[in-house]
């Protein structure tokens, strides 16, 4: 499988990145990074094109990619792609996924929403976009941020079919 993950915004940009690190070796992954992002990161610990790159792979149709995640997805970003604005290389990419009709995961990060915002993710899910918040499951028996992590990516994973192990599903007992 080939992924394309882009992290827009700052806040929550590590989540995107142990998202990267968690992938199983059979994902290939391309990393986008927003200026903010870059600006919360160190630029050499991660191969990546930068937002600007419009005409990086990942950007045309013809890129055999199989599905995209923006994790964390700023407000901005949203907004952008619910209205088809393919100013960088992030919106330009989750356009085509859109126009391709692959698998597109946003992750909203800011809270509250606001109507717009609503509106901008309702209008993206008719179109068929996952969109999965990285929101805590209380159920899932957690003890450390990490673990709230690992369920947060594996609950992504799940989403876009990526095998894994991250958290403790639940089980149907046999009668």
């Amino acid at each position: 499988m080939r992924l394309v993950i882009a992290a827009t915004g700052a806040s929550g940009v590590e989540l995107g990145l142990k998202l990267k690190e968690k992938l199983p070796g059979s994902v290939t992954a391309y990393l986008i990074l927003s200026k903010s992002a870059k600006r919360v990161l160190s630029e050499e610990s991660h191969r990546h094109y930068s937002d600007d790159d419009i005409a990086a792979p990942v950007a045309s149709g013809s890129f055999p990619s199989d599905a995209m995640i923006v994790a964390p997805c700023s407000m901005n970003t949203l907004a952008k792609i619910a209205c088809g604005i393919s100013d960088n290389l992030t919106t330009r990419t989750a356009a085509v996924m859109i126009k391709e009709r692959r698998p597109l995961l946003l992750a909203p990060r800011e809270i509250p929403f606001s109507a717009i915002a609503l509106e901008n993710m309702l209008k993206l899910s008719r179109l068929g976009v996952i969109v999965a918040p990285p929101i805590a499951g209380y159920y899932s028996d957690h003890a450390t941020v990490g673990q709230m992590e690992d369920f947060i990516i594996g609950k992504w994973f799940d989403l876009l079919g990526i095998e894994h192990s991250l958290y403790k599903r639940w089980r149907i007992e046999e009668l």
